[in-house]
């Protein structure tokens, strides 16, 4: 009856080779969340003020699309702190989804602002005001460089980690549409056509949308605990499938604890008995630096019964009989192991 083990490892005070701290820390970039978010928000005082006095609703919607980018950086500023709060008995991964909640929020309240923005641009064109160009352009001008280096500080971060590229993208989403108000801006100035304004607004309204839509699905698909994007499931499978003594592959799940970290859990089908500690370490740290999974939980099993995994299709009453009497099986086993090999939840 020993020879089944849960075996949870990745162990803290064996190895410290961590992903997220080889990437776009969000922790050390609390400098850069300071700076975005004052500048930002003194920005937005003045667009909105010079917006009402140039009578440019490509300046006001602007200033509301700013003031959302605002509070998105925050979201993320928080998420990213809580990201890194210690587990406890309660939340055993600690917050670190929050991250992933600040990406979804994020995508979610630049898809709203992108609405507002496309509203009142349908309002002007319908109802054309004229428009106070050379102030507009230059409001616009200084909203390319807040937002511009507001987004380069985001810049390096934003690759390996979705709740920075939220706040990466709204920023860069700003000063894009900030040329686009100084491109209407001068437009207007020099020809009159006042319609140039909010069509500039709709043209920026379905870059953004665009830009956005990959944000908002791959932060959904991280909340419904699908394999993450930078993980090959296949390649892992294989890798699993290839080691010594591992027969077969079964209840592999992999899903993201964070928006950095990824975790994976496994029965390995040693028939020849427990592979012992160190085999079972040496796939952890090849999980961890050559696949990207933070966090794994591997279990060796002789093969000696089906055991099925309770997520499969349902299976027929006598099968599922069957099955319970092996999850009696499985429960006294697992209450042996805990006596013979301990792992470290990490």
């Amino acid at each position: 009856m020993s020879k089944h083990h849960d075996h949870d490892h990745d162990h803290g005070h064996h190895h410290h080779g961590h992903a997220h701290h080889h990437h776009g820390d969000p922790n050390t970039m609390g400098r850069a969340f300071a700076i975005a978010i004052v500048l930002n928000l003194g920005f937005v005082g003045v667009e909105f003020f010079y917006g009402f006095l140039a009578n440019s609703t490509a300046l006001m919607a602007d200033a509301g699309h700013n003031l959302s980018d605002v509070l998105g950086l925050m979201l993320a500023w928080g998420a990213a702190i809580l990201a890194k709060r210690a587990p406890n008995h309660r939340y055993t991964y600690g917050l670190r989804s929050s991250s992933m909640l600040a990406a979804l929020f994020n995508a979610m309240l630049l898809m709203g602002a992108c609405g507002g923005i496309a509203f009142e641009a349908v309002q002007q064109l319908m109802h054309p005001d004229p428009v106070a160009g050379l102030t507009v352009s230059l409001v616009a001008g200084v909203g390319i460089l807040i937002n511009g280096f507001s987004a380069w500080l985001f810049m390096a971060g934003s690759k390996d980690d979705i709740n920075i590229r939220g706040a990466y993208l709204h920023l860069a989403a700003d000063a894009a549409i900030s040329l686009g108000v100084l491109v209407a801006g001068v437009i207007v100035r020099y020809t009159g056509w006042n319609w140039v304004d909010p069509a500039v607004s709709m043209v920026i309204v379905v870059i953004i949308v665009t830009s956005t839509w990959s944000l908002m699905m791959q932060s959904l698909r991280m909340m419904m605990a699908a394999v993450p994007d930078n993980v090959d499931r296949a390649g892992i499978e294989q890798f699993l499938g290839s080691r010594p003594g591992v027969s077969a592959v079964h209840d592999l799940h992999i899903w993201a604890m964070s928006t950095t970290e990824n975790a994976l859990t496994a029965q390995l089908v040693t028939p020849a008995g427990y592979p012992g500690d160190d085999a079972i370490d040496a796939i952890s740290k090849e999980l961890r630096e050559t696949f990207s999974i933070q966090h794994s939980t591997l279990q060796a099993r002789l093969g000696a019964s089906q055991l099925e995994c309770c997520l499969q299709a349902p299976a027929s009453p006598a099968t599922a009989h069957e099955h319970h009497d092996h999850d009696d099986k499985h429960d006294k086993h697992d209450h042996h192991g805990h006596h013979g090999h301990h792992g470290h939840a990490h």
